[in-house]
């Protein structure tokens, strides 16, 4: 039979019957829309986190008394009584460590106003402590200016990187280079700035001032918990300093040797294996719910189709009569349950990219296509039509083609 007219006998099935057929179709179209959308917001979570993690340094491992991510129940009380990161341990760690570089603090001290002659920014500018690797272990680039020198650190100068954000808001008309800002009505010289990151989860990376760490020390202690970063040098030794850095950091925080760990290091790779579970939760989910209504919407298909062999006994009795064999009766009716199928899945796969990439849109990231989502909903959709089709299509081609003709 031709596919052309299984699909318009298929329409004017759905036509004839539109209440009955809009549910049922309606049933198809919700089941692969939340498979579907859950599939698309998902792609477009993982695409955002790793174009986000191109940003951070790959090779950068980041030491710290807090995990960076908990999945779950977490004894925070456990974390809490561990014995702060500080500075003085940092500093020790750059003396004892032998392969790795790039060592440095990260430690937001305050979230406050900065000024410029009469210009005063809102009092949302993060105040870091960094040294002359901050900026490469955060994968900022100097856009104008220079970055820190071993000499600012050691005699604890009062010089400040600023991010795209602070300049936009307190240069717009001037170079910020050699000005003298303000901050809690101390004056730091302003030596570079940054290129601008843009956002991330909907905040921003480039509100921020970055001054030398043994400056803010010198302000707010040195005592004061803080994260250290490592770079590597390089992918491929990323484990090996890790391995170094755990020996080294728990001989300097005295750690029984049967004790576990009283600090977290995190890598890239690390942040992307509990995004990976979170996504994976995710996709569960959608699947879940997903399959339960798909269920409902195979047993509407069933439905429907024995309805419409009802309404349409006297046509197969004709169709008999004429020479239709079963094979013939059976093919017609399972294609039409597919093609109803396959109409109610193409809805639902279109409405579910296209909710799922609103969150493209308000995270401001790229469009995605589940591709492997949509095939799979078509097949899906091809094997709901035809599991629950051939019931309904085998009753038609049982039907006795004299007692057919004879029905009104």
């Amino acid at each position: 039979m031709n596919i052309i007219e299984v699909f318009r006998q298929a329409f004017d099935s759905i036509r004839a019957n539109k209440l009955r057929s809009a549910l049922t179709l309606l049933a198809i179209s919700v089941g692969v829309f939340a498979i579907i959308s859950a599939n698309t917001a998902v792609l477009v979570l993982d695409t955002y986190f790793k174009d986000t993690l191109s940003l951070m340094g790959g090779d950068v491992v980041t030491v710290s008394k807090f995990p960076a991510i908990q999945m779950g129940p977490t004894d925070w009380d456990r974390y809490r009584n561990r014995q702060d990161i500080t500075i003085v341990q940092m500093e020790r760690l750059q003396d004892m460590t032998q392969t790795t570089s790039g060592i440095g603090p990260n430690r937001t001290y305050r979230t406050t106003r900065i000024t410029f002659e009469d210009v005063e920014t809102e009092p949302n500018i993060s105040i870091t402590g960094g040294n002359e690797h901050y900026l490469t272990n955060n994968a900022y680039i100097i856009e104008e200016g220079r970055n820190f020198l071993p000499e600012d650190i050691d005699y604890a100068r009062s010089v400040a990187i600023l991010g795209a954000d602070v300049v936009s808001a307190l240069f717009e008309r001037q170079n910020p280079i050699g000005k003298t800002i303000r901050i809690e009505g101390r004056p730091y010289t302003v030596i570079g700035i940054t290129e601008a990151k843009g956002n991330v989860f909907g905040n921003t990376l480039d509100r921020f001032v970055v001054i030398p760490y043994s400056n803010l020390a010198g302000i707010y202690g040195r005592n004061q918990n803080i994260g250290i970063q490592v770079r590597a040098g390089s992918i491929d030794r990323v484990a090996e300093t890790i391995d170094e850095l755990t020996g080294i950091l728990r001989a300097i925080r005295q750690v029984d040797p049967g004790a576990e760990n009283d600090f977290e290091i995190t890598t890239n790779e690390s942040l992307s294996g509990v995004f990976e579970q979170f996504t994976g939760m995710l996709y569960i989910i959608g699947f879940a719910i997903g399959s339960i209504v798909l269920l409902g919407a195979g047993i509407g298909v069933m439905n429907i189709m024995l309805v419409s062999i009802t309404e349409r006994t006297k046509e197969i009795g004709i169709r008999k009569a004429v020479g239709a064999t079963r094979k013939a009766i059976v093919s017609q009716f399972l294609m039409e349950s597919v093609a109803i199928c396959q109409i109610g899945g193409v809805i639902g796969i279109l409405a579910g990219v296209g909710l799922g990439n609103m969150a493209a849109i308000w995270l401001e990231s790229s469009i995605v296509m589940p591709w492997s989502a949509a095939i799979g909903g078509v097949i899906g959709m091809t094997v709901v039509g035809v599991v629950f089709g051939v019931y309904p299509a085998f009753k038609a081609a049982r039907l006795d083609a004299i007692e057919s003709l004879r029905y009104e």
